[in-house]
């Protein structure tokens, strides 16, 4: 029995096993950072388990697992070849986690390509519910949220999932790897919650300014952030300014939030 892949949901279905595997063991004890180790036990939420090649390695750490499918067809597959897996049918975008898993829980898959973005902003909005989250995506996305301040791929996602999280990229995976092939090349990486409980100002407002400061990023913060700044205040005068949105790190981004509420 087999699952064809569907070009509307972004399906390309992992067919190499040891790479499931090492996806798999991102979010266990031994490969997890030190100081994450305590989240080593957590229960599991798999993204997208299509026909189950990452799902049957983490069903082996014997966590408690559960897998959201939108596809109906993966759904029968999974539930005939993995007859004990908790498969809930449904989109993991519209879905209210806190009726999945009362507590903290961690989030894995080999994400679809067209809406991994979508789902790395949701994990923003169950930051202190979701302490590790590992898995696979286009390597541009990955590299995008791993990346660090001074590059061309660091941007919105970077420092809203930075400022929240510890980013790293692990390696990158191959297109032959996949069934159907995509034509991008794919990365995993891993985040883990950091120490941070409080960003230390008004997160509506640092998530509207980071978001129009990197829509506009060719430009300068003084001309992308204008309709946000009184003119005349102290805001106003900051040399930050002067700078494109990329050179700015989390914490600058914070101290310009408060600057901006300052002059309001």
């Amino acid at each position: 029995m087999q699952v064809k892949a569907k070009k509307q949901l972004g399906q390309h279905f992992l067919k190499d096993e040891d790479i499931a595997r090492r996806i798999a063991g991102t979010i266990s004890a031994v490969d997890l950072p030190e100081e994450a180790r305590k989240w080593a036990d957590i229960p599991i939420l798999e993204i997208g388990p299509g026909m189950g090649v990452l799902t049957k390695y983490l069903m082996d750490t014997g966590r408690p697992l559960k897998a959201v499918e939108l596809d109906s067809e993966s759904v029968m597959f999974l539930s005939k070849v993995y007859p004990s897996l908790d498969v809930i049918e449904g989109d993991f975008l519209k879905m209210n986690l806190d009726e999945v898993y009362p507590s903290d829980f961690a989030l894995i898959g080999n994400y679809p390509y067209n809406i991994s973005s979508q789902i790395f902003f949701k994990v923003l909005d169950y930051k202190d519910r979701i302490p590790v989250v590992a898995g696979m995506l286009q390597k541009e996305v990955a590299e995008r949220i791993c990346s660090g301040p001074g590059s061309k791929a660091y941007g919105i996602l970077s420092v809203l999932l930075q400022a929240w999280y510890d980013c790293r990229y692990l390696f990158d995976v191959e297109p032959f790897v996949f069934a159907p092939p995509p034509k991008v090349r794919s990365g995993v990486l891993l985040l883990t919650r950091n120490s941070r409980t409080d960003l230390g100002c008004d997160p509506v407002l640092f998530k509207n300014v980071v978001k129009q400061s990197f829509g506009m990023r060719r430009k300068t913060l003084r001309n992308s952030l204008a309709s946000m700044i009184r003119p005349g205040s102290e805001a106003a005068s900051l040399e930050v300014l002067s700078q494109r949105p990329e050179r700015l790190s989390v914490e600058q981004f914070i101290d310009l939030t408060n600057a901006i509420a300052a002059s309001r």
